[in-house]
């Protein structure tokens, strides 16, 4: 499995800085004994790991997934206040679609700041490395926060606007990079487990924003601008020791040629000893990629590109889809489908955040079921039987009214849809970009798909509303048919990743759309 690398290839003059020098492990080629004991030694839990996959998960996968729902809850509050303020400050009366424009602002331009962090994702991931895009995005979130907290003392309408410009751009630079700096300070081994923590952390964000912006908590008319700065105690905790966080050392080896460095991060990574078969093992597959090609793609790179047509289809449809399946539009009418069952107010309220902590709670088996099974087979079932539930709700929320069951019925959907969903549907699109890109064009392409996906977003937001009120309940069957493709499309095209580094499965995708895909 591992290449054998040429001993007269041209050495770096820097010199080991512990034990045996980590660049003398890539002149000497593996032997037969050494083979054996690297299939022994298994790259260990460390430390260092650990506090970048807690630290980037609760400093700002969480914190992103919090601005995503915290503004639903106080949203009567906070259009009040802008219409008071505007109208104190500026003597600015504004209309009822006045105001209405000028929420659908406040609320879209998260995801407009989405869109463009992701474009610069892939450049500042290059440039300056997978760490300092990490810092660079708290930094984005501490700003957002200190201008959500001071915005209503202020009387200011332009710095909650900037504070949610500022938190989307993180967010969109999260979602270029985040699962792409998890999945490169993994062992293969080790990949499974660390490439849903993305997704995860959205998810458990979104149930923080439910419960501290409830109106008996800090979702009320004098409390609504402290629910929106509350993240910012886990960007501060989470970024506080920030300078142990480690580099990708993929990054430093095959972009930048920087192997004594690449060899020390992996060193701490993976807890092995200087002459380790598996650290010397682990180097030599970073050069033979680095042999292939180094450069960073660029965007046009890669969608001129044949062989890479395929995987960015994928990459963009999943991220694309899963926008596009209608959860963030269950969520956003959940309450008012709880209500025609039955429920009071407070009830529906509470229901809500029921949906809401059975998503996290299905989400947080992400790590588990990606470690146990195979991609394609999560995707192919969560898929199916999310446009199988999507169907049923549609149907029975549009006769609702015939038959009095329908209503307990459209709840039961709901919940088995949220269920299903985080089996494949919700974490896997996030990471499948790191693990059918190799290193070169992969930066370029997760960033393209994280645009795909804020902007599937965006027209979620924007455009959902209207077709809603021409459609009814049938709105929901574009989703189902979304999930059907996406099932399509992972029947027929994605190979098998899991266990498996991107230089294996890159062949595979290679021919396009006349690529044989590789099941188990």
């Amino acid at each position: 499995m591992h290449a054998h690398v040429n001993r007269n290839m041209e050495q770096p003059k820097d010199g080991g800085a512990f034990g045996a020098s980590p660049l003398r492990l890539l002149e000497a080629p593996l032997m037969a004994g050494d083979s054996a004991k690297c299939l022994d030694e298994q790259p260990k839990w460390s430390w260092t790991l650990k506090l970048a996959m807690f630290g980037a998960t609760l400093g700002a996968a969480v914190p992103v997934g919090y601005c995503t729902g915290v503004v639903n809850s106080p949203a009567v509050h906070m259009r009040a206040w802008c219409q008071e303020t505007l109208l104190s400050r500026y003597d600015l009366q504004l209309s009822e679609g006045a105001l209405e424009l000028l929420w659908a602002a406040v609320v879209s331009i998260f995801l407009v700041g989405g869109a463009v962090g992701s474009l610069t994702g892939a450049a500042i991931a290059n440039r300056f490395g997978r760490r300092p895009a990490f810092y660079i995005c708290g930094v984005l979130l501490a700003l957002g926060a200190i201008c959500f907290y001071i915005c209503r003392p202020l009387g200011s309408v332009e710095l909650l606007l900037l504070g949610r410009l500022l938190v989307g751009l993180a967010a969109g630079l999260l979602t270029a990079c985040m699962p792409m700096y998890h999945s490169e300070l993994a062992a293969l081994q080790q990949r499974s487990k660390l490439a849903p923590l993305c997704p995860l952390g959205l998810t458990v964000g979104v149930v923080v924003s439910q419960i501290f912006s409830l109106q008996s908590m800090l979702g009320g008319q004098e409390h609504w601008h402290l629910a929106l700065a509350f993240y910012g105690i886990f960007v501060v905790l989470c970024y506080a020791p920030f300078k142990w966080y480690p580099e990708s050392p993929k990054w430093l080896y095959i972009v930048k040629g920087r192997k004594q460095q690449a060899a020390q991060q992996l060193q701490l990574l993976r807890g092995y000893a200087a002459d380790s078969p598996a650290l010397q093992a682990e180097l030599n597959d970073m050069e033979q990629e680095a042999r292939v090609k180094s450069t960073p793609c660029s965007y046009l790179q890669v969608l001129t590109n044949p062989q890479l047509r395929l995987p960015l289809i994928i990459v963009c449809a999943y991220l694309g889809g899963q926008q596009l399946s209608g959860i963030n539009a269950i969520f956003y009418y959940s309450v008012s489908i709880f209500r025609k069952a039955g429920l009071s107010p407070q009830a529906a309220e509470l229901a809500n955040l029921g949906a809401g902590s059975t998503n996290l709670a299905s989400a947080l088996l992400g790590p588990m079921l990606m470690e146990r099974f195979n991609r394609r087979p999560l995707m192919l079932v969560s898929s199916f039987f999310c446009c199988v539930f999507l169907f049923l709700f549609a149907m029975l929320l549009h006769f609702i009214e015939s038959f009095s069951w329908f209503a307990m019925g459209c709840i039961v959907c709901i919940f088995m849809y949220i269920i299903v969903f985080q089996f494949g549907l919700g974490p896997l699109p996030f990471f499948i970009g790191a693990e059918l890109f190799e290193v070169a064009p992969r930066s370029a392409a997760m960033s393209l798909g994280s645009v795909v996906y804020w902007l599937c977003n965006l027209i979620i937001g924007m455009a959902f509303p209207s077709l809603q009120n021409a459609w009814g309940a049938l709105v929901f069957l574009p989703c189902s048919i979304t999930c059907l493709l996406v099932f399509v499309l992972t029947q027929r095209y994605l190979p098998e990743t899991r266990g498996r580094d991107p230089s294996e499965v890159a062949p595979l995708v290679a021919d396009g759309f006349k690529s044989k895909r590789l099941r188990q």
